[in-house]
């Protein structure tokens, strides 16, 4: 007779049901498995024998620079350097994107080398280890996969991001931005569209044979996006099917118990056909699924637990989340804002499974640790509240933030350890919840973005793991592709891009030039108000930002911008602003009120041993720039700010704390009836105390995660400057 699966049976915990439902359930009558029975006394309790090492690499974003497009469409651009066709994207797309698209190729490269001399035998992928699931760079993913894996004894344990799949189904896509040669002069710099077929206009009109070059676009199926299918059948060696190597495997939909296992129907069990369930755009489906539920499909989802080395058991958990949104085959959202907030409504059975998992890995003395793509606790440091208060909801990446009430309800299911990708940040966190709920969440950061590195986990008894960011700043070939950037940048007129990022002595530094450049093309964009950004972008020094926090004025922004001196403040700032009304005849008084307020700041700076002076060796940009990296990088980030630049942070931090000031607005644009001072301290006050949040928050760099007493214990040598 056929047993029912976990998730299905009806009995368990109330206290979990009870938290789902306050966080807004689905509202399934289904509830959450019991725990199975402790082992017998026989058995005995097993833990990881010491020291096993697990290296994490979230959002890889591969893709293969020296691709073989096997239906022999594109053919790549040659670059002598290496004497192959280079197969990548401009420079100026990686410069405009969170993420670079070619020199990760090497970087990854270099990471798996760093794991192989230490030993390292088991290697998790937290998603995104493609970039949008395209056939053509998944082979060549799945090559060096195998290499090391064959070469160094390597396991590796993928589970999907929002990048692989896309969405659930083959999608058509492809991108507008591969570097190519000017179809007139052959010179290189051309931004070459590729596209599958529907995946543009061009590509969308009839073509006959496997590819076809319509116009200036090469019309090929290996760009398209794969769906579930495609990207867990090459992977199926990588994790995502039980393999004859590992001691234990199991899915949500498995029905068998741990002491009956074996590796012939664990695999049968893992068959795709299985590992369905039914999401609604309500909710999660199922038989039991409310009435008025819609748009209801069946999805493939790939979470496993794994048993690599006896006392280890790794969880890896599918967090995507693909709303329907239509009654079309691949009507969906996409997942990359839905993360945990959707995975309690959405996928509940999933939660309830790994409750399920840890109860079980707790009574047969397992060390559980579970990593997925997304994030399950808030990111940045107890400051979300205050960036969302200055610069509105949503800004930088907001959206993904897991409600409190999501991490609680996780931490409720009893895990304690969870490595998560997706932000490209680093950081760590931990969330008490009283008695024995603890989770610590570590955000490991991308090979792909700043700062370039990887976790390295270290299990060494049941109640202490060490964690440790390995940075990759010294990556072999980094540079191999720069003489092909610096011909697209002489292609551009003007040119779009600064090439001296192709100056970077290393992958550390060149990765520290592309956070400047984002910061400049998109992020100010992006995430800072229009008044706050022209400012940082005006020629503003760092004397002039702590002369404006002792500037007092009744001069207006009006009457200033009729004003000769204008303190370095630009036309677009300006321009950010709206008509308060009054006169904007131009204000004498503006001189003398900047000169005392550059007097105030010189006494301020000395009194603290420092000079004004040294405040103008950086910009109001570059600072910029240091806030996005301590968001993105946290400790980390500290290797790259200077001492002396730190200190003059705070106390230009501690200057404006001890100012208040209120602004009039006209909708949400401030009004040109505001003083220039009350705008700065206004804006600049909490920009500057979240900037010092983002510096104090948990160390991260390299820290022991005390099981015990739920504390982290900083093992780095290296000093904060902050």
């Amino acid at each position: 007779m056929k047993r029912p699966s976990r998730y299905a049976r009806a009995a368990g915990s109330l206290l979990l049901t009870a938290l789902l439902a306050a966080c807004g359930g689905d509202k399934d009558d289904d509830t959450p498995p019991v725990a199975e029975a402790p082992p017998p006394a026989e058995t005995p309790v097993a833990q990881p024998d010491a020291p096993v090492q697990v290296a994490f690499m979230p959002d890889i974003h591969f893709h293969d620079v020296y691709a073989d497009f096997q239906d022999g469409s594109f053919p790549g651009i040659p670059n002598p350097k290496h004497g192959d066709n280079a197969t990548i994207r401009t420079m100026y797309a990686q410069l405009t994107s969170t993420r670079l698209f070619n020199e990760n190729y090497f970087a990854f490269l270099a990471a798996l080398d760093d794991a192989a001399k230490r030993g390292v035998k088991y290697i998790a992928l937290p998603g995104d280890f493609s970039d949008d699931g395209q056939p053509v760079h998944m082979r060549g993913l799945v090559k060096i996969m195998d290499e090391y894996s064959k070469k160094h004894g390597i396991q590796f344990f993928a589970a999907p991001g929002n990048h692989d799949p896309n969405r659930p189904f083959n999608q058509a896509a492809g991108k507008s931005d591969y570097l190519g040669l000017d179809p007139v002069t052959g010179a290189i710099g051309f931004s070459q569209p590729i596209y599958s077929r529907g995946g543009n206009a061009a590509c969308s009109t009839a073509y006959s044979g496997d590819w076809a070059r319509v116009g200036n676009t090469y019309c090929t199926e290996e760009v398209l996006h794969m769906g579930y299918a495609g990207i867990t059948s090459v992977l199926e060696q990588h994790g995502f099917m039980p393999q004859p190597q590992n001691l234990y495997y199991e899915t949500p939909y498995s029905t068998y118990k741990y002491e009956d296992y074996d590796h012939a129907t664990a695999l049968a069990q893992a068959n795709w056909t299985n590992r369905q369930y039914e999401i609604c755009a309500e909710g999660t489906g199922g038989p039991n699924k409310p009435q008025n539920y819609t748009l209801c499909k069946m999805v493939p989802d790939t979470s496993y637990v794994v048993e690599p080395v006896k006392g280890l058991w790794l969880v890896g958990l599918d967090a995507n989340v693909y709303v329907p949104t239509g009654p079309g085959a691949n009507d969906f959202t996409g997942s990359g804002d839905q993360g945990y907030n959707k995975m309690l409504t959405h996928k509940s059975h999933v939660i309830k499974w790994l409750a399920d998992v840890v109860a079980r890995g707790e009574a047969q003395g397992k060390q559980v640790v579970a990593f997925s793509h997304f994030p399950m606790s808030e990111f940045f440091n107890g400051a979300s509240d205050d960036i969302e208060a200055l610069l509105g909801a949503n800004k930088m990446q907001m959206i993904r933030r897991p409600a409190e009430n999501t991490t609680r309800a996780l931490a409720e299911t009893g895990l304690k350890i969870h490595v998560g990708g997706h932000m490209h940040f680093n950081d760590m966190a931990l969330r008490n919840y009283g008695g024995d709920h603890a989770l610590f969440n570590i955000q490991a950061p991308s090979m792909a973005a700043y700062v370039p590195a990887y976790k390295l986990m270290t299990l060494q008894s049941a109640d202490e793991i060490e964690v440790q960011t390995v940075r990759l700043d010294k990556v072999p070939r980094f540079d191999e592709l720069f003489d092909l950037y610096r011909a697209e940048n002489a292609y551009d007129v003007p040119p779009r891009w600064d090439v001296s990022i192709l100056d970077a002595k290393d992958y550390g530094d060149f990765t520290y030039r592309y956070m400047s450049e984002l910061v400049r093309l998109r992020l100010l964009n992006d995430d800072w108000r229009c008044e706050m950004r022209e400012l940082v972008k005006s020629p503003l020094t760092g004397a002039d930002l702590l002369a404006l926090s002792q500037l007092r004025t009744t001069v207006t922004l009006k009457e200033l911008a009729n004003t000769g001196n204008q303190n370095n403040l630009t036309p677009a700032f300006f321009a950010c602003l709206t008509d308060g009304g009054g006169s904007g005849a131009a204000n004498a008084a503006y001189a003398a009120d900047a000169a005392e307020a550059q007097t105030r700041a010189q006494a301020l700076a000395q009194a603290n041993g420092m000079q004004l002076s040294d405040f103008a060796q950086w910009t109001a940009l570059e600072m910029a720039g240091d806030f996005v990296r301590l968001a993105n990088a946290g400790d980390l980030a500290f290797a790259d700010i200077p001492a002396q630049r730190a200190s003059q942070y705070k106390l230009l931090a501690q200057a404006l704390s001890q100012t208040n000031a209120a602004l009039q607005m006209s909708g949400n644009s401030v009004s040109n009836a505001n003083t220039p001072a009350d705008l700065f301290k206004a804006r600049f006050k909490p920009l500057m105390a979240i900037m010092l949040k983002l510096a104090n928050g948990a160390p991260s760099e390299h820290i022991r995660l005390d099981l015990t007493t739920n504390s982290i214990v900083n093992l780095s040598n290296q000093p904060s400057p902050f």
